[in-house]
């Protein structure tokens, strides 16, 4: 019997470019009423129907952006277009592309693969942002009729919508967020002190995406974000935690794990202290004065009380 292969666990899109465009307007018809008895009926051509928005809106029940990983381009629907004896047509329908709470909307430019302008900060359930309208439908004949030009043969075109490339960006929505160096115990943390099961191994960037869990004490709950290992230059760009720094700009609290081993290389715990408070405030000065606790981990390790009552000193 075959062995059957362990499920990967769900991928983790953090950040998507995506081209967005309304529906065009429907063309108004160009129209004359045309009825036995009636010898000058006159003109009747509709209106056409107005084009669908792409709206982006926030949603609790998202928790990715891996919709947007495979397909880029979304259309709402267009217009319809006018029909004799006044009969307008109908508005496309909205397209509602939903997102995780906290995500960023940006503009982008694909020409030069430049970010721009913040639109949208989508921080509430619910919240939305219109990213592409629709085009107004044309006007029928009907409207174009004047005491010299009784029988106008022509009508409008729809408008075309408007069209963009955007960036969504999401930062999660942590009330804690446990930073610090590579196998320092983040995630061992968060698995005790929530129920979230995140992977724990003895190895460097055993934690590849940020992990929540919801932590209670009593009638009191707060969200805690485990976020990958750091390494000196992650505001740089080195290591895996550059990817997840933007996680950490939301939370209220920063939980600094320190490893006082040191672990298999050996580091001086003091030093990792500083390199990680270095890293933040590099990566966003206001990260330097945000509220944080630190939690001096292995300390059931022998030889490790006289570097906690060091650390602790630094700390003060």
């Amino acid at each position: 019997m075959p062995a059957l292969a362990a499920k990967d666990p769900p991928m983790f899109v953090d950040k998507v470019r995506i081209y967005v465009k309304g529906g065009d307007g429907g063309a108004g018809c160009m129209s004359f009423r045309r009825e036995a008895h009636v010898p000058k009926g006159g003109p009747d051509g509709g209106d056409g129907g107005h084009g669908g928005n792409v709206v982006i809106q926030a949603d609790l029940g998202v928790s990715s952006l891996i919709d947007y990983r495979f397909k880029h381009h979304f259309k709402a629907e267009r217009g319809t277009h006018g029909k004799g004896s006044r009969m307008r047509g109908a508005d496309g329908e909205d397209m509602i592309l939903k997102v995780p709470v906290g995500t960023v909307v940006h503009e982008y430019f694909e020409e030069t693969k430049e970010t721009g302008e913040l639109i949208a900060d989508l921080t509430h359930d619910g919240e939305r942002i219109t990213v592409a309208l629709g085009g107004v439908g044309g006007r029928g004949n009907v409207h174009f009729v004047t005491s010299t030009r009784r029988a106008p043969a022509f009508a409008e075109l729809g408008e075309p919508s408007q069209e963009q490339w955007v960036e969504l960006e999401m930062k999660l929505m942590a009330d804690a967020a446990l930073v610090g160096m590579p196998s320092a115990g983040k995630s061992s943390l968060i698995s005790k002190i929530s129920a979230a099961r995140p992977k724990i191994g003895d190895y460097p960037f055993t934690t590849l995406v940020p992990n929540l869990g919801v932590a209670t004490s009593g009638d009191l709950s707060f969200v805690c974000a485990d976020v990958p290992g750091l390494i000196e230059g992650a505001h740089e760009g080195r290591g895996l935690g550059h990817e997840f720094l933007r996680h950490i700009e939301r939370t209220a609290l920063i939980v600094h794990v320190v490893d006082l081993t040191g672990d298999y290389e050996g580091r001086d715990p003091l030093n990792d202290y500083e390199v990680i408070n270095r890293e933040l405030e590099l990566y966003a000065s206001d990260l330097a004065s945000r509220p944080r606790i630190v939690v001096a981990n292995k300390i059931d390790v022998p030889g490790t009380e006289e570097i906690c009552k060091k650390l602790a000193e630094r700390v003060r």
